[in-house]
């Protein structure tokens, strides 16, 4: 793979091309071309903050970067010179977590969000004639009337006078400066602060057929540079929402709790749309430049493209279509996954292709076929296979992509990482649509819905493929290795059923439904909150136990050892946790299948596009960007303090670099200029530029050279997406535990943003 080209022509083309008719588009696609990109490197490291940086925006015309961290400052750079101007004392009380210049005011005003609730506006010209070390500003504009943490800003471009602010506490807000300069704290007598934008307190939902119920705390919003009044929010659960602004309600304030409104569509990977009570939500959501795209990153999965807009080749799916992928029928469904299956001439090429793309193709699909039997270089026959599929899908007849289809399906199997499965069953399904009878897509299948525990469905997929093949030995494998699979589970159930088992309820259980119980408290004033928040949900009496032969895991950094839960409400010392749970899991289900019944369950814009390799999970504030003008490149940061670089068209890997000694969070690309700052766990910004004198995947960064072969880092990084999937309350519990030191007072401003 090193060695094949990528999609954006050569770089001396553009250059001549560019000397012979100069045009704005050129410069675009020279911005952050591959050749670049296959550069990029650590230029600088601006040192300038005590504590983590959470947060990095550019001005509109590249000259300053603003960052906010959890030494609850707010520092201006200059891009030139790369050189700190500014180091604002913004007055807020918990870690900064957004900031951003507000357009048209001469990057004179800037404002800041935090997991103090509040929002703050500055004017940097106050700062003008002061002292070096005198930089307290009183804030232009204060706004109080979040209850739980501002997680990010949002600008519109050419508006000088309106903010929008996501927080926890499930509303996004409109501050508009013209009309009011500051609001008193949620909750107290006077708080008619009407700024509400979205209140999204009853709008989440577990799966797409489930009704919104509970409150989407939201972790991320964008507003379309193309399109300002779309607005695009994630939050926690698995479902991105785009919404127009001028369909919106008028804005309300929070003392009633509204509906959730109607939105345009829905976003969500189809695997991810029933997964019911699990720790799966968004950490990050952004347009594409051309504001036609829009990038999903999960903690603890994968990045997602999607496109905004339902048109040709873009799947809108219903609840239906997600049990119409996993069950066997002759006469198959309707949907289609990308890549398409396009309409070919009879001569089965398209009239735009060329025999040298057509014997590219091929060899490529060669390439992966002979991995697959050969058991080596997954990783990268799976790459081969993409750019077949994602890169030429209009270049190749059908028999062609019907065998790539298999083989990439194949492939993803043996490889095993997180929902490959789902992604194998993709292409099975496309699969069958090229040719109905194909025995590598039924069996294929079978193997898929296998290791997705589907034993049912994967039988009737087996039994297919075995008719379609009497003869191969494999299958009649497979059909046996299914049977003891269903018999198996059929002697657990009838043993359980026998013994007179209750389903044993999951912590996630409890603390979801607790949610659900308490949404009271969102509406208490601001002293109530901080009186009863998380209290009056549960209480968790914790004891640990770690004996001599027990203790830190060097690899993972965590602490082996045995751990004990006791769990009981507050007040209802006397009565068992397990009766409240059994009486609240009755009247919850007869709740919930009445909503079903009721509720008219919309659909969703399914994923065009994953991007794999890093890992999701230590953080909620993790970024995935589109690089360039263009956004032609995807980039994530990572827990293992690498950030990663992937083709958008075929998601081919393209570049892993070093740059936190901890975890990375934060990657800002330069509006015009080939350069990349990024943040994380440590101090310090890093400034990434074209230098290195060599194109390469891999490159040295803050920690020293990066030797480590590229797979191994992903499998590590799958590894631990793994054990976030195996114990996924890990990370909840652990935002629940720091909330609850918030709300008591024991929070620390200088440790490092986890959460």
């Amino acid at each position: 793979m090193e060695n094949l080209s990528f999609h954006d022509g050569n770089i001396f083309n553009l250059l001549h091309t560019r000397s012979q008719d100069p045009s704005h588009e050129v410069d675009q696609r020279m911005q952050l071309h591959s050749s670049l990109v296959r550069r990029l490197s650590q230029e600088q490291e601006l040192e300038g903050h005590q504590g983590c940086v959470n947060t990095l925006a550019w001005n509109s015309n590249g000259s300053l970067l603003i960052s906010g961290s959890d030494d609850l400052r707010i520092n201006i750079w200059n891009y030139s010179s790369r050189t700190l101007l500014h180091s604002i004392d913004t007055g807020h009380t918990a870690n900064i977590f957004c900031t951003k210049f507000v357009p048209e005011t001469s990057d004179e005003l800037v404002v800041s969000g935090a997991g103090d609730a509040e929002v703050r506006l500055f004017n940097l010209s106050h700062l003008s004639g002061r002292a070096e070390d005198d930089n307290a500003i009183t804030p232009s504009a204060l706004y109080q009337c979040h209850t739980r943490r501002v997680k990010k800003l949002a600008v519109e471009p050419g508006n000088p006078n309106v903010v929008w602010s996501a927080s926890e506490d499930g509303t996004l807000r409109q501050h508009d400066f013209r009309e009011s300069t500051s609001c008193p704290p949620a909750g107290t007598a006077h708080q008619e602060c009407r700024s509400v934008l979205l209140d999204l307190r009853s709008g989440a939902k577990r799966a797409l057929a489930d009704p919104p119920k509970q409150t989407l705390s939201l972790k991320s919003c964008d507003i379309s540079a193309t399109r300002p009044h779309l607005l695009l929010v994630g939050g926690s659960d698995a479902f991105a929402r785009l919404y127009d602004r001028r369909m919106l309600p008028p804005l309300t304030s929070s003392r009633k709790r509204m509906p959730p409104p109607p939105c345009v569509n829905y976003f969500c990977p189809m695997h991810l749309s029933d997964r019911g009570r699990t720790n799966l939500h968004l950490t990050h959501v952004t347009f594409s430049p051309n504001g036609e795209e829009v990038l999903l990153s999960y903690s603890g999965e994968h990045v997602y493209l999607m496109n905004v807009n339902n048109g040709t080749g873009i799947l809108q799916y219903t609840q239906g279509d997600v049990d119409n992928l996993f069950s066997f029928s002759n006469n198959l469904h309707d949907v289609e996954y990308p890549p398409q299956v396009s309409t070919t001439p009879q001569n089965g090429f398209h009239r735009n292709c060329n025999a040298a793309t057509v014997k590219k193709c091929t060899e490529l699909v060669e390439i992966a076929k002979r991995s697959l039997e050969e058991g080596t270089d997954v990783f990268y026959a799976i790459e081969a296979a993409n750019e077949v599929l994602d890169g030429h899908s209009n270049d190749i007849d059908s028999a062609l992509r019907h065998e790539c289809l298999c083989t990439r399906a194949a492939l993803l199997l043996k490889r095993k990482w997180k929902n490959d499965a789902h992604m194998a069953v993709r292409d099975c399904h496309n699969a069958r649509k090229i040719d109905a009878s194909s025995f590598k897509a039924h069996y294929y299948m079978s193997e898929a819905l296998q290791q997705l525990g589907r034993c049912k469905e994967a039988l009737d997929f087996a039994n297919a493929a075995q008719h379609l093949n009497p003869s191969d030995a494999d299958i009649v494998a497979k059909v046996e290795s299914i049977k003891r699979d269903l018999q198996a589970a059929g002697s657990e159930k009838n043993e359980e059923t026998g013994a007179g088992t209750t389903r044993v309820l999951s912590l996630s259980d409890i603390l979801y439904r607790s949610e659900a119980n308490s949404d009271s408290s969102h509406d208490m004033s601001r002293s109530e909150r901080e009186d009863s928040d998380y209290d009056e949900e549960l209480e968790l009496d914790i004891q640990t136990s770690l004996s001599d032969d027990e203790g830190r895991d060097p690899e993972s950094n965590a602490m082996r050892g045995s751990l004990n839960l006791r769990i009981h409400r507050v007040g209802d010392d006397d009565k068992p946790m397990e009766n409240t749970v059994d009486n609240a899991s009755s009247g919850t289900a007869s709740s919930s299948q009445n909503d079903r019944t009721s509720y008219q369950p919309e659909g969703a814009i399914d994923m065009k596009r994953r991007y794999v390799g890093h890992c999701n999970v230590g953080t909620d504030i993790k970024q995935a960007s589109f690089l360039g003008q263009r956004g032609e490149y995807i980039a994530s940061g990572s827990d293992d303090g690498r950030w990663f670089i992937w083709e958008k068209q075929t998601g081919r890997l393209m570049k892993v670099l070093v740059g936190d000694e901890a975890v990375l969070n934060c990657i800002q690309c330069h509006p015009f200029d080939s350069v990349v700052a990024t943040s994380g766990i440590d101090n310090t910004i890093k400034i990434w530029s074209p230098t290195a004198s060599v194109p390469s995947v891999v490159a040295g960064g803050s920690a020293g050279p990066a030797t480590a072969n590229v797979v191994e880092v992903m499998e590590s990084n799958q590894q631990k997406l793994s054990r976030n999937r195996e114990n996924p309350l890990s990370v909840e519990l652990m935002q629940r535990f720091r909330m609850q030191e918030f709300a008591e007072g024991n929070f620390h401003p200088f440790e490092c943003t986890q959460s």
